[in-house]
């Protein structure tokens, strides 16, 4: 397995996992018997986490990453043919798990870092000891019994534009994003949107608003828990509800009294004490 992640990796120009693990950015922090893997979101980087950390890092090791969209990373590296679907960015994931040599784990992946840990374990439940999926949904999109939240005539406007007018259309979606009434996690949230290359940024939004896992959640046999702010305009409980219909593990749910798909920008005092509380459950 760990030859498959490394052979997937090296056909998209990584060569090794120690190349990887500079490209993404690799960085532990914090003590402890327990690893914990932090996975930010689309239009974040790691440092989504910062107001997290403090948390954790008394009793964990904390694994920090960026994914290759990312802006932090050097844009040359993204390759626009491999990272078409999210199985390469689960490839990613694998290979910095197995370079790290890290046999088990706790996966905190926050919205589109939710899926890819959810495609990480099926392919090696081994290295799961349990996901913990923020903002998670299996597929944005409607279809005829599933109400995922967009039509599709919604995204491809918001396609159009991120194309036409990247700046202005970062200036409306970070506080639609954010929800609550928190300017700095606006601010913050604004900035790593600017700082990713906009071709890069609209790709990878029709990566994910084109995905759907609804077909393998079933084959999920990790522990998960999903934890959901009460409104979220990117998610509706209804996604929950099915998440949790639909997981193949054991499945809890959390639900955050805020609102807004970026607690852990909005309210980390709140998201916090529920992602010890799961982690030690």
């Amino acid at each position: 397995m760990v030859g498959n992640a490394a052979a997937a990796a090296a056909a998209g120009g990584l060569s090794s996992g120690n190349t990887l693990l500079e490209i993404l950015n690799v960085r532990i922090v914090g003590s402890g018997d327990k690893v914990v893997i932090l996975s930010h979101g689309f239009g974040t980087d790691q440092s989504a986490w910062n107001r997290i950390i403090p948390f954790l890092d008394r009793d964990h090791r904390i694994i920090l990453y960026d994914l290759a969209c990312a802006g932090s990373v050097n844009p040359d590296h993204f390759d626009f043919r491999r990272y078409t679907t999210l199985d390469s960015y689960a490839d990613d994931l694998l290979l910095i798990l197995d370079s790290l040599r890290i046999d088990r784990c706790f996966f905190v992946g926050h919205s589109v870092s939710a899926m890819i840990g959810i495609l990480a374990s099926i392919r090696r439940p081994e290295l799961f000891l349990k996901l913990i999926l923020i903002g998670v949904s299996p597929r944005f999109l409607n279809d005829r019994d599933y109400h995922g939240g967009f039509e599709r005539d919604e995204i491809e406007r918001v396609f159009e534009a991120m194309e036409s007018n990247y700046k202005a259309w970062v200036t409306g979606f970070a506080p639609l994003s954010v929800g609550a009434d928190v300017p700095a996690a606006v601010r913050e949230f604004s900035r790593t949107l600017f700082n990713m290359r906009p071709d890069i940024s609209l790709f990878v939004s029709r990566t994910v608003f084109n995905s759907d896992l609804r077909g393998v959640l079933g084959l999920v046999s990790v522990p998960c828990s999903i934890v959901q702010t009460a409104r979220d305009v990117s998610v509706p409980l209804s996604v929950v509800s099915y998440l949790k219909e639909s997981l193949g593990g054991k499945t809890t749910i959390e639900i955050l009294q805020t609102e807004g798909h970026l607690p852990h920008l909005s309210a980390p005092a709140l998201l916090a004490p529920v992602l010890r509380r799961v982690l030690f459950r």
